[in-house]
């Protein structure tokens, strides 16, 4: 005797409405913030960096004494400001190269795949890098510059060079180095976005910041003397200056030219990244 087993019954329908997820910019910066703050890089490099402008300014205003035998990395220092931010070079490479990371670190591992797969219009993802980036750098930055000039400046006082907060001047240097240390980290993405490598970018942004002034200053005088100026670290070096030199740019102008190198470079960022393929 055979048995019938009946049929399965149909499954319903499912009629629930599912969410429609649009690429909104907002998102898209919430997922760069993201992977960001999910690097173990940007702990290190960061703190590593900003670590280094303090300790040195420190070590800078320890061994500053006045008077032309002087001896000593702070020795020749022209005012307090100067000291505080001695280890900015330092600082600067470290942000800037971490800009570099940023974007440079994708083409590298491959994952910039999965990133312009989400968000195909691509720019997107440029310019929330800047900002999540650019953003943090500002911010971390600014605080460490007026950390570092309070602890240098206890050492400080009573020299010649010792000055206070309220200083005319003071506040808008230590503001400008924190635009400077943010504007450089953002062209470290841009040039990390532009070359596509990281060691490329590195080389590219030490070129630009540290080997440039050097080359320029093989040029007959005349010539170095005109260029100089509008130099991208000469150009940021005006705007956190206390008292510019006479042939170099006031603050103001310093700002401008030097956000004009980064605009350029992302610029040229932002063709690549539309035109080419990842």
């Amino acid at each position: 005797m055979t048995t019938l087993t009946p049929a399965p019954a149909p499954a319903a329908a499912d009629t629930r409405v599912r969410p429609a997820y649009k690429v909104t910019g907002p998102r898209v910066l919430r997922a760069e913030w993201a992977k960001l703050w999910s690097l173990r890089s940007t702990w290190i490099t960061l703190s590593l960096s900003l670590a280094l402008l303090i300790a040195l300014g420190m070590i800078f205003a320890s061994t500053y004494a006045p008077g032309a035998d002087a001896r000593g990395p702070g020795a020749e220092a022209a005012d307090a400001v100067a000291v505080a931010l001695g280890g900015l070079n330092f600082a600067q490479l470290a942000i800037g190269v971490l800009g570099v990371l940023v974007m440079a670190g994708e083409y590298s591992t491959g994952t910039i795949r999965s990133t312009l797969a989400a968000v195909p219009t691509r720019l997107p993802v440029l310019w929330s890098k800047v900002i999540s980036y650019g953003g943090t750098a500002f911010l971390t930055a600014g605080v460490t510059v007026f950390v570092s000039f309070f602890a240098s400046g206890r050492m400080l006082d009573g020299t010649d060079i010792a000055l206070g907060i309220s200083s005319p001047g003071v506040v808008r240097a230590l503001l400008g180095a924190g635009a400077y240390l943010a504007l450089v980290g953002v062209l470290g993405v841009a040039l990390g976005a532009l070359i596509r490598s990281v060691a490329g970018g590195i080389g590219l942004l030490v070129t630009t910041l540290m080997l440039l002034p050097l080359l320029t200053s093989l040029l007959p005088t005349t010539l170095r003397d005109n260029i100089t100026p509008y130099l991208p670290s000469s150009a940021g070096g005006s705007m956190f200056a206390l008292h510019p030199a006479s042939d170099a740019l006031s603050p103001g102008a310093g700002l401008a030219v030097f956000a004009g190198w980064v605009v350029l470079a992302l610029a040229g960022a932002a063709w690549r990244l539309a035109r080419s393929d990842a």
